[in-house]
């Protein structure tokens, strides 16, 4: 992947040489024009079609003015923030368990082999469990409160950090390891120097998949049994026919969704060199 890049890089480098002032621009920001240029036209044709021309009905499909608007009222009459700071509350607290449980132990099952053997059908028997299954449960267990949330909110997340982090220990190059080791290496200096760098990588990978994992599970705990929250919101702003309100926390979802992958992705291409070079040259 990062030879890849390299050479995608060399060749933006030598259109770039080669082209005008505004060619030059738009080379260098090619991503973020047509990415914009896309979201300009889809809003614009949604626009027209549910509000100008109202070539659908409202009752089903709102319009980006009229969300628009359903957000400026909820965010001025500060009828939103409890919502947010609830659902906020939920997701940083499941994520970061889901963080802590995660990645120490599925280091543990990727470097322990009998550790691994004890533990891996049960760590894929959930993983593939759809964890609305378990919500019921969940309820029984941790009450109707904030911390069934954030119980699903965890289970969603922690499997796929879990399993990324422990492929990531398994993939360590075998190479280096038996390198490490004829030079005298202990155990921990292994770790150390060999399998985290090698690691690191898949768990930034897991921590980006877990994001979205974790905001599914935001709005799954919140359908069932609760007071407050963006998925609460959406769930009243449905039974009421207010669709523009319910387009107001798809948003919310999306935006922080996007947000904080693009964050961890930000980091995630800084450890793009320490990943195993798999693939054809």
């Amino acid at each position: 992947m990062a030879n890849q890049m390299a050479q995608e890089e060399l060749l933006l480098d030598v259109r770039v040489a080669e082209a005008s002032t505004l060619y030059k621009f738009y080379l260098i920001q090619e991503k973020k024009i047509l990415g914009a240029a896309a979201v300009i036209v889809f809003l614009t044709a949604w626009e027209l079609c549910g509000n100008t021309l109202q070539l659908i009905n409202p009752l089903f499909m709102s319009a980006p003015s009229l969300v628009f608007k359903a957000a400026f009222q909820m965010f001025a009459s500060g009828e939103i923030f409890n919502d947010l700071y609830v659902s906020g509350i939920e997701f940083v607290v499941g994520y970061i368990l889901s963080v802590v449980v995660a990645i120490p132990f599925g280091i543990a099952i990727g470097w322990y082999k009998r550790f691994a053997y004890v533990c891996d059908p049960f760590v894929n028997a959930m993983n593939a469990t759809p964890r609305i299954a378990l919500l019921p449960l969940v309820i029984i267990w941790l009450g109707i409160g904030i911390l069934s949330k954030v119980g699903i909110i965890f289970l969603g997340a922690v499997f796929p950090l879990l399993i990324n982090t422990r492929d990531g220990v398994k993939t360590t190059p075998h190479n280096l390891l038996t390198a490490a080791r004829s030079f005298g290496a202990s155990e921990w200096q292994i770790f150390k120097s060999v399998v985290l760098p090698s690691t690191v990588p898949f768990i930034l990978t897991g921590l980006r998949l877990a994001v979205g994992r974790a905001l599914i599970g935001v709005m799954v705990g919140e359908l069932y049994a609760a007071t407050a929250g963006i998925g609460f919101m959406i769930t009243v702003a449905g039974a009421t026919f207010q669709t523009d309100k319910v387009f107001v926390g798809v948003l919310i979802f999306a935006i922080s969704g996007m947000t904080l992958t693009a964050v961890i992705d930000r980091y995630e291409h800084r450890f793009d060199k320490w990943r195993p070079k798999v693939g054809a040259a």
